[in-house]
């Protein structure tokens, strides 16, 4: 019997559990399943005779060689900042692994030692990282074989809500963690256009986007992505002209939501004071000038040349920013008052569902013709627990467990699936559960 210890029990960790639950007769598997809040980890096993329950919290960090000896493989769904706890200890005792998560700095450093113990640390395998890589990597592949040269990649994934569930002006709701959407896209975001860099500061990010229609799924608009630049050396793809990474948002989101970039709202690196006394409306009104006798929203729209009765003063209002309510959060930044606030609107209601949509665009040259392959894909969630999110970030590492386990995947070290062992057979299978894309080719010349 082979055992599986599982590490975190959360939303995203949902699809994993399931599926390997309900693999686990027929391949002979022992599941464990740990996390903090055990009562969360007995209803996940849901009383199978081949999974336990059982209370494990990651700060107790001189339980985890007891937690993880004696595993063949263990799954991190654990918060990202943890998971190098877990492979240090994994290496010293000779135990396969896997996250979803993006490979550490750390996990690059220990690699010849993860390799010369025969050991394989599978990364990156759920949606984005995850997904992404192995539906472009199946097409750059491709193109490859039959002798084509890629001029040109475009990559966009967007987790917004699904279209019935969609009542609000922002188009938008929380479909994974509230703290990185508030932070999203700080810092440089570098790309490639026909062979010119692109380096785009944070404070002009969510003016630079470009529109996209997904299949039937409707318009959307395309920030870019912080790094799309070292895609090129993981897709092996490191002379091509034209390289772009991008994360996809409703039309008028972004233009509303630079805002609160332009204010210093997202700034989550000092703390204000008396943060607990202020409301909303003084919250706002801290980032703008000084003036006793203008009301905040008109002070607002004359800093950012705004319509007072524009759409984007229309999506700010219904948020509440210019509302009296109480913060009531002490030594907070910034993000985390802008935080507190979206999750009171934002957040799914009960009977909401979610969506995923991921597009590709490839260009290629080909005896002398230039051609464009369009690979997009568009998944909603069941409900509240099995949302798009959890299903597309939980389902691919579990397949990618169970291959391994059963000796399908043989390469060992620290593992990305940007090769056929991983992504094609990944990839087939999870159009059973419906995540499948849908491709067009056009020729351009």
């Amino acid at each position: 019997m082979k055992r599986i210890l599982i590490l975190g029990a959360g939303l995203s960790a949902t699809s994993l559990i399931d599926y390997l639950i309900s693999k686990s007769e027929a391949n002979n598997w022992q599941i464990l399943l740990g996390d903090l809040d055990v009562e969360l980890a007995i209803r996940k096993v849901k009383n199978h005779p081949n999974a336990k329950a059982f209370r494990f919290d990651i700060n107790e960090t001189e339980t985890i060689p007891t937690v993880v000896n004696g595993m063949d493989i263990v799954v991190s769904m654990l918060p990202a900042r943890f998971h190098d706890l877990i492979a240090a200890e994994c290496l010293k005792q000779g135990i396969n692994m896997a996250t979803a998560s993006y490979v550490s700095p750390f996990l690059r450093q220990i690699e010849g030692e993860i390799m010369g113990k025969g050991l394989t640390f599978l990364n990156e395998l759920g949606v984005d990282p995850g997904i992404d890589h192995m539906s472009a990597m199946q097409i750059i592949d491709r193109i490859r074989d039959k002798g084509g040269k890629l001029t040109a990649f475009y990559s966009f994934t967007g987790g917004l809500v699904a279209p019935e569930s969609d009542d609000n002006p922002w188009n938008y709701k929380f479909t994974w963690n509230p703290r990185n959407v508030v932070l999203a896209g700080q810092g440089v975001s570098q790309y490639i256009i026909n062979g010119r860099f692109k380096y785009i500061p944070y404070h002009k990010l969510f003016g630079r986007i470009m529109p996209r229609t997904v299949l039937n799924f409707g318009d959307f608009e395309v920030y870019p992505n912080r790094d799309s630049l070292k895609y090129r050396k993981i897709y092996d793809i490191e002379g091509i002209p034209t390289m772009f990474r991008g994360t996809m948002r409703r039309p008028g989101y972004c233009e509303a939501w630079d805002v609160f970039v332009q204010l210093g709202c997202t700034d989550d690196t000092y703390t204000l004071e008396n943060s607990e006394k202020m409301t909303y409306r003084e919250f706002i009104n801290t980032f703008l000038r000084y003036d006793l006798v203008k009301p905040v929203e008109d002070k607002l729209c004359e800093y950012l040349n705004l319509e007072p009765d524009g759409e984007i003063m229309r999506k700010l209002k219904w948020l509440g920013i210019f509302e009296d309510t109480p913060v009531l959060l002490s030594n907070a930044t910034p993000a985390q008052i802008l935080q507190q606030l979206l999750e009171t609107k934002l957040s799914l209601n009960k009977n909401d569902k979610d969506m995923i949509v991921m597009q590709h665009e490839f260009e290629y040259l080909l005896d002398n013709q230039l051609f464009k392959i369009t690979s997009a894909m568009g998944f909603i969630g069941i409900d509240t627990v099995n949302t798009a999110m959890a299903v597309t970030v939980g389902t691919p590492l579990a397949i990618a467990v169970k291959l391994l386990l059963t000796g399908k995947i043989t390469s060992k070290g620290v593992i990305v699936p940007t090769k056929p062992e991983l992504y094609a057979p990944i990839l087939s299978e999870l159009e059973d559960s419906g995540i499948r894309f849908i491709e067009k080719e056009e020729l351009l010349n």
